[in-house]
């Protein structure tokens, strides 16, 4: 496969539970033009049953590799145009397994800026500091005396260059650098200080105007704050070991003697680490520090966004969807089965205009005329007045009332997406289309939205913004994926996530349904213009046609094992679609007997698990989420009352949760679980119902604060 001769295989990335074969088959995969889902999905013989979650490691750590391979050539090109590669360090550069064994093998030979030590050698006092730093018992007061000239005139000067040089030695040793890294590791400490003269305005970081902590303990959330503190200009944040210890060790290294040379050495050293190492080794773990914080903060976003795609659909109903406000009024859609508006209008049921008993009259009136079965409220402004105001209305039929999150609706309404689908509406039609939505599919809904803007993140403005797309747009994939579509119904935005589309054949899919009528079967996705047979293999599974030619083509069974359940169905002296039917047919199968070379008992098992449940959603069912009638705002709360509340945000230190007020309660970390835990995902996550007790209430600074200890839950 590409570039599979540079990874000897003792040098990819060990990862926990996973064998070499299983990486090097992921790779091959990967290198082929496989997606995550479809490997995770369909190739389980061929990687030994691997998540999305792994196989997205090993793709990460790959893309490392070949980073490395990248840099690592360059090296050597520069090497050579410099006449400085040997076939020793040719060799060592090879050997090296990691991007910072690399770089500080290759520090000694980098092209350099006019350092003190390169002018320290123009005046010609490198052999003045070989001998010193030979610690012979040369005397090297009487050695500098040798090199005085026109540009070093005296002894001092002489010293100085030559200490200069050995500092630079010293400061690109690997074996020095190395033993500064480990202190800096393992004993670095991060200290934080408030500027004094931004003091008054720093008050958001007032827990860090006198901080410290060790590096190695420090949690991701607080590094990243200390980061944005001094990035905004408010804090001063540094690293650093103990100093005295760190170049008592240094010293040890290159001080062998105690002579007058030794002495001299001694000083480059000690200006060496201060002047040259430990500013670079500063930078060099802060940074992998962030980039750990950021992993952490990523993941945590990640983990929330999958939970906040995967929560439950109403499913293809009728739906009143309403978008609360109080001077503009609630603007109403009715929308059909398909998510189609029907109606819309804007109603006044709140002050200033108070027109209650007319509003109460047209939403009844609408819900008898579209035949309504369920209503949607957006959770922004006026939400509990409206929800409220509805629940007063006797209308002709039983109806469920949802209220239902409007986080990044406003920025849908006003998307290009939200243009192109509804260009004869304006931002609060588009906007209220989408609250209704996301009742009926939040999957469907949600991925037209960027997901920074849906509020379920962990300092996501301070990560890596490349890194946090990245890991973002593959939760999309996989959890789309992982769901499926329904071909002949979804949005082309839908369809691009889908594995071997994207945003072309999306369209060209959308086009051809538009000309010829519903895909009546997966076999006929090889007519979609562009669609070739890489692309169709990666993505027929995932796509779904409920009135299907085949019965199979509403289940996640990929076409490539149809004539496997034919030859089943066959076999019991019954067609494909009795099989799905009787259980007792299905019973009497014994899948081993229909293993071949590429078809192992996993896809078979997963085959079996579809024909029971075909084309089922791996989603739960949605379900009705009441408020405490008696809260509407933070002075309602008192200690020690007990209120129904929906997690809106998981972070590292804690759970945000609404109980139904502007301001969202926190549950730290250590008031989710009478025992420790080092994750709150362990116990909460996103869009879950909950019993909270309030613990405490700060008006003032409007925080509330949660727990869930000794408290039983549903």
């Amino acid at each position: 496969m590409e570039n599979q001769a540079f990874l000897p295989q003792e040098i990819i990335p060990q990862i926990s539970g996973i064998s070499q074969k299983q990486i090097l088959a992921v790779i091959r995969l990967l290198t082929e033009g496989a997606s995550i889902p479809f490997i995770s999905r369909y190739r389980k013989e061929v990687t030994g049953g691997l998540d999305e979650v792994a196989i997205e490691e090993i793709s990460i750590q790959y893309k490392k590799l070949q980073d490395l391979e990248k840099r690592r050539e360059s090296i050597i090109t520069s090497l050579k145009e410099s006449g400085q590669l040997t076939k020793e360090l040719g060799e060592e550069i090879v050997k090296c397994k990691t991007l910072t064994e690399l770089e500080d093998l290759y520090l000694p030979y980098k092209p350099k800026r006019k350092t003190r030590a390169v002018i320290a050698k123009a005046k010609g006092l490198e052999p003045l500091a070989k001998r010193i730093f030979f610690q012979n018992n040369d005397d090297p007061a009487i050695l500098a005396l040798k090199f005085l000239n026109k540009e070093v005139e005296s002894m001092e000067e002489a010293l100085q260059g030559a200490r200069d040089i050995i500092a630079e030695w010293i400061a690109e040793s690997s074996k020095a650098r190395n033993t500064v890294r480990r202190m800096f590791q393992y004993n670095g400490k991060v200290k934080a200080k408030v500027k004094d003269e931004k003091a008054e305005g720093a008050d958001k970081y007032k827990d860090y105007f006198k901080f410290e902590d060790t590096l190695k303990r420090i949690p991701s959330h607080r590094f990243l704050a200390l980061k944005r503190g001094e990035r905004e200009g408010f804090l001063k944040v540094g690293i650093s070991p103990d100093k005295e210890e760190t170049i008592e060790k240094l010293s040890n290294l290159f001080v062998r003697t105690r002579n007058e040379s030794a002495l001299q050495v001694g000083l480059a050293v000690k200006d060496s680490y201060q002047r040259l190492i430990a500013p670079s080794i500063e930078n060099e773990v802060s940074a992998s520090a962030k980039e750990r914080a950021d992993k952490d903060a990523i993941n945590v976003f990640a983990k929330n966004l999958e939970q906040l795609l995967m929560a439950a659909p109403l499913g293809q109903k009728r739906i009143l969807a309403l978008d609360p406000g109080y001077r503009t009024g609630c603007k109403v859609v009715c929308l059909d089965e398909q998510g189609n508006p029907m109606h819309n209008e804007t109603i006044y049921p709140h002050k200033p205009q108070s027109e209650t008993s007319q509003a109460m009259k047209k939403l009844s009136s609408m819900v008898g005329a579209y035949k309504i079965e369920a209503i949607a409220i957006g959770n922004g402004t006026a939400s509990r007045e409206t929800e409220y105001f509805v629940k007063r209305i006797r209308f002709d039929r039983e109806l469920q009332v949802f209220v239902v999150s409007e986080d990044g609706a406003s920025v849908y309404s006003a998307s290009s997406t939200a243009r192109e689908e509804f260009p004869q509406f304006d931002v609060t039609v588009r906007g209220a289309i989408s609250i209704g939505r996301r009742l009926m599919d939040p999957l469907a809904e949600l991925v037209k939205i960027d997901p920074k803007s849906i509020g379920v993140g962990q300092y996501q403005y301070d990560v890596d913004q490349n890194k946090l797309r990245e890991s973002l747009n593959q939760v999309v994939i996989n959890t789309v994926n992982k769901v499926g579509v329904e071909v002949n119904t979804a949005s082309k935005h839908l369809l691009s996530f889908i594995s071997g589309l994207g945003p072309q054949l999306a369209q060209n899919i959308i086009l051809y349904i538009k000309e010829n009528g519903p895909l009546s079967s997966r076999e006929e996705l090889k007519k979609v213009p562009r669609m070739g047979d890489k692309s169709y293999e990666q993505c027929a599974g995932f796509l779904r046609i409920s009135k299907g030619e085949h019965p199979l083509d509403n289940t996640a069974v990929h076409p490539e094992s149809y004539a496997i359940v034919e030859k089943m169905a066959t076999d019991q002296g019954i067609r494909v679609s009795d099989l799905i039917q009787e259980a007792e047919a299905r019973a009497r199968i014994v899948i081993e007997k229909y293993t071949t070379s590429a078809v192992g008992i996993p896809t078979l098992s997963d085959i079996m698990k579809e024909l029971e449940k075909p084309g089922r959603d791996p989603r739960k069912k949605a379900r009705v989420f009441e408020f405490d009638k008696g809260i509407h705002k933070i002075e309602d709360l008192y200690e020690g009352m007990i209120l129904p509340g929906i997690v809106t945000n998981v972070t590292n230190f804690g759970a945000f949760v609404d109980i139904g007020i502007k301001q969202n309660g926190l549950i730290h970390i250590s008031n989710l679980r009478e025992e420790y835990i080092s994750n709150p995902a362990e116990v909460v996550s996103v869009h879950q119902h909950l019993k909270v007790r309030v613990l405490e209430v700060d008006v003032k600074r409007e925080r509330i604060q949660l727990s869930l200890r000794n408290l039983p839950q549903e």
